[in-house]
């Protein structure tokens, strides 16, 4: 799997739980909910960023 792929997936597995995490406040669903998908979101935020600097320290 290229490095570019990795980045893509981190990037796009974010997106969609910021998405899902919109629609549900939007629908006006459980809060508990709501805070399980921010909880997630950090979470693959630090796996982006720990992807993304890993393969910008490879690429140098």
């Amino acid at each position: 799997m290229g490095p570019n792929i990795l980045i893509s997936l981190a990037l796009g597995a974010v997106a969609v739980v910021l998405f899902l995490g919109l629609a549900n406040m939007m629908r006006d669903g459980s809060a508990n909910r709501s805070q399980m998908l921010m909880r997630w979101r950090v979470g693959l935020q630090f796996l982006a960023i720990i992807v993304i600097m890993g393969v910008l320290w490879l690429r140098s």
